[in-house]
């Protein structure tokens, strides 16, 4: 079974091969690396996936690399998981509560003032 680590904030110069360097120079093994590219420009997205064989491996790399400075900035390191494996996010029902009319509540029959009261008291005001 093979583990990924997303690798991100890289700057745009870093390449499969700066990556598998950093690995070898920290003693740390790796199956793959693959640094994320623009279709169109090549241009890097500034991430990457790492993979290896360990789950020890895994937080060896992400020890190693979480919040390593790099061209004045912190990388990222935390475990990857493939598209569909994330475990679900928990939601909560939020069921409404009925609502209760309170003291401020007007309701629109309250306020309105009936047709045939309306005219009396103009014809006593006149």
């Amino acid at each position: 079974m093979a583990f990924s680590v997303y690798l991100g904030n890289l700057p745009e110069w870093v390449t499969n091969d700066d990556i598998r360097s950093w690995l070898d120079s920290s003693n740390l093994v790796c199956g793959s690396v693959r640094v994320i590219r623009n279709f169109q420009t090549q241009e890097s997205k500034g991430y990457a996936f790492v993979e290896t064989t360990s789950r020890d491996e895994v937080e060896a790399i992400m020890r190693r690399f979480h919040r390593a400075p790099i061209d004045g900035r912190l990388l990222q390191a935390k475990e990857a998981h493939r598209r569909g494996e994330q475990t679900p996010i928990k939601t909560t029902s939020r069921r409404r509560k009925p609502r209760t009319p309170n003291s401020t509540d007007v309701t629109h029959t309250e306020t309105e003032t009936p047709i045939g009261h309306f005219g009396e008291v103009l014809q006593k005001a006149l």
